[in-house]
């Protein structure tokens, strides 16, 4: 740390925090992590600052980084970096996580391009979009983190935008074109409950249906977020409400072998025989993927072993 030039420190710390925290940077992504001033005073991502060859990101931070010319990706020199930077402050998962997410968010409110062109004019764009949910969790005890994940959501532009760039588990032949489900749904479905509640509180319908999953229940449900789960369940979703890829939120968590919150649906009346869904009720799910914690729990809780439908036609 102490050959790190004293101008570029602040920038050389948050690109080693990417390579910690999160995966190696393609080359083009690290100048636009670069790029992407974080201060309050000077906030903002500027073009200009994009460095005019690739490898001068190695200035940054001589001896802990190296560069992968075969993949033009930026790795840390040796595990053992890793190691060494984990001692430092910075490097804590919270206050790391929380520069990366702001970076991510910063740089996906400034950067101006159509829908079509911007994953073309813009490297990092589709890593931003995707990742910074992941890192807001981590930082969300800091109510920075909070506050500016509100801002980002309810904002028209930057919602209609990171909705463009990045939509898991949607067919290809719906992937463009903006928002396929509510705010609600796209802050469930990736765990983000501070922003969820934000949102119910201003009056959007936690039952809204839309998305790949039908609802944001479902949605939190597959991914096993059991506090947005408990959440959204004490603002009144419906735990029964049919609709979406899985059929109803018990089936979603069933399948993906959350047992946690299967427990928080059966316990707030989920219906164990509730028919519909690619795999038709919650029992096939979880015998799909060997869930026998599951399996046990949902027919203790009356489950039909013989119910007939779905994927395999039977849980058997």
């Amino acid at each position: 740390m102490d050959r790190i030039p004293a101008e570029l420190k602040h920038d050389a710390i948050r690109l080693l925090q990417f390579l910690v925290h999160s995966r190696p940077l393609k080359l083009a992504e690290a100048k636009e992590v670069i790029a992407t001033q974080v201060q309050n005073e000077s906030q903002g991502f500027d073009i200009k600052r994009r460095l005019f060859h690739e490898t001068n990101i190695l200035e940054y931070c001589p001896g802990l980084i190296t560069v992968v010319h075969a993949t033009k990706e930026l790795h840390l020199a040796h595990f053992s970096v890793k190691e060494y930077l984990l001692k430092e402050d910075q490097f804590e998962m919270t206050i790391a996580s929380f520069s990366i997410a702001r970076t991510c968010l910063t740089y996906l409110t400034d950067i101006k391009s159509s829908h079509s062109e911007i994953r073309e004019d813009f490297p990092m764009a589709i890593y931003a979009a995707e990742m910074w949910p992941r890192h807001a969790i981590s930082a969300q005890a800091l109510e920075d983190m909070v506050q500016m994940a509100v801002e980002f959501i309810e904002n028209e532009a930057t919602f209609q935008r990171w909705t463009a760039l990045w939509q898991p588990y949607e067919p290809l032949r719906n992937f463009r074109g903006g928002p396929k489900a509510s705010r609600l749904y796209y802050a469930s479905l990736n765990g983000l409950m501070a922003p969820a509640c934000d949102l119910i509180g201003k009056g959007v319908d936690v039952n809204a249906q839309g998305g790949y999953f039908g609802n944001a229940l479902q949605a939190a449900s597959f991914h096993g977020h059991s506090d947005t789960v408990q959440m959204l369940m004490e603002k009144g979703a419906n735990v029964n409400a049919q609709g979406g890829h899985h059929g109803n939120a018990l089936q979603a968590a069933s399948l993906c072998g959350h047992s946690d919150t299967v427990q928080m649906l059966i316990e707030k009346g989920a219906d164990a025989n509730t028919q519909g869904g690619f795999y038709g009720n919650a029992l096939q799910a979880a015998s799909s993927r060997g869930h026998s914690g599951i399996i046990q729990m949902l027919m203790e809780k009356g489950a039909d072993v013989n119910t007939q439908g779905g994927g395999y036609s039977n849980a058997l």
